[in-house]
């Protein structure tokens, strides 16, 4: 045999086995520590970052995988076939030299391949910060521990306070949120930044009030972009249940025309393939002044709950003058003065308490600080198995 035939041999040869181990490789599964965990109304796994690959292409696949998307049952992973119960916290020790940890919150769709790192979820965040303190990512104190979080998604900067006696992350408590069974121990997470912080302004079309399509709306960047939409103008009141809420086809068109075009204005651009800003149908309450009546969609679909980001955002509407939602119109006043402020945001499944902190900033009434009270638990804690191939 000639050299050059051996050699064509060797080469085939080499390209057999190749495929072989390719073949073999795929079949061949990857572990990675991860802890299942319920974090306010939503509920998802979290993973420390460097568990998951650096490249964020990779990492998408990975977290597919993970979830077992796309698939209208999510069969394969550990995803609920909701988008509540789709939703991926990535906790890391914080590059920031003012913050304690880095939190990533990706929302992962069910049905696409697709995964979400734009907006963010104060609900998994409640997850993140005791997660943080049972992986040695920051010390526990005696008693509650306060963790500096840095909100990657928007840049937020959020104070997390954990109940830790005897040094150690407790999950059981006496405090009950709606939309959760039972009682879990209280974590108190506190907004300090963020106002603007995807848009750069608190309401980045220059207007707290504007029409579009003949229906009143506000544009809010509060925790996370919110275009506020007038229930009244589309014939609601804003108590309608989630259910009732989305099988009303003409609604849902309506509604994210509006959310196209208020993206347009807040400066997001074309926003047909993201989920920012978030819609939300708003009334004021007429019985209860302090109080809220809020549907939250995600944004096709109206959240069973309500989204803790969203809410800080229906609450500072609350509190600002000249808001869809504001005081001092149509005979429903609310004091205004600096200070704390504690607006219920009502939602298919009960209400959310938010404390909101006011100061005059040039004359004008700005807000300053955010509060609000979540529970966790810690579900699960092991290994998942993903396919080898994909960190690839």
């Amino acid at each position: 045999m000639s050299l050059n035939a051996q050699n064509t041999l060797i080469d085939i040869k080499i390209a057999f086995y190749r495929s072989v181990l390719s073949y073999q490789n795929s079949f061949m599964q990857t572990p990675i520590d991860c802890v299942l965990m319920r974090g306010g109304t939503s509920r998802g796994p979290v993973f420390r970052g460097d568990c998951l690959p650096a490249d964020p292409a990779k990492r998408d696949r990975v977290l597919l995988a993970a979830m077992g998307s796309p698939h209208e049952l999510q069969v394969d992973g550990l995803g609920g076939a909701n988008t509540l119960t789709s939703k991926v916290a990535i906790v890391s020790v914080s590059r920031r030299d003012d913050c304690d940890i880095d939190y990533l919150f990706a929302q992962v769709n069910p049905f696409k391949s697709e995964v979400d790192t734009r907006p963010n979820c104060g609900n998994m965040l409640s997850a993140a910060a005791p997660f943080a303190l049972e992986q040695g990512l920051f010390p526990a104190q005696q008693g509650e521990t306060a963790i500096r979080v840095h909100n990657v998604n928007s840049g937020a900067v959020i104070e997390a306070v954990v109940q830790t006696p005897e040094g150690k992350v407790t999950y059981e408590g006496s405090t009950r949120i709606d939309g959760v069974p039972g009682m879990a121990a209280a974590i108190a997470l506190n907004f300090i930044q963020g106002w603007g912080g995807v848009t750069g302004s608190l309401f980045p079309t220059g207007q707290r009030q504007e029409v579009i399509d003949s229906v009143r709306v506000t544009c809010i960047d509060a925790a996370i972009p919110l275009v506020l939409v007038c229930a009244l103008d589309l014939g609601l009141a804003a108590n309608e249940s989630a259910a009732t809420l989305d099988t009303d086809r003409p609604l849902l068109v309506r509604l994210e025309a509006l959310r196209l075009e208020a993206g347009r204005r807040m400066g997001l651009g074309d926003v047909s393939g993201g989920v920012l800003p978030k819609p939300v149908i708003v009334q004021r309450d007429g019985q209860q002044t302090q109080q809220v009546l809020s549907r939250y969609f995600t944004p096709h679909a109206c959240h069973r709950a309500h989204a803790v980001t969203g809410a800080i955002g229906v609450a500072a509407a609350r509190v600002l003058p000249g808001t869809v939602l504001g005081p001092h119109e149509n005979g429903n006043p609310l004091d205004t003065e600096p200070g704390t402020h504690e607006i219920f945001v009502a939602h298919p499944s009960g209400r959310m308490l938010i404390r909101i902190e006011t100061a005059l900033q040039a004359g004008s009434l700005v807000v300053s600080k955010a509060g609000v009270v979540r529970t966790a638990r810690k579900i699960m804690q092991g290994q998942l198995f993903i396919p080898s191939h994909l960190f690839h």
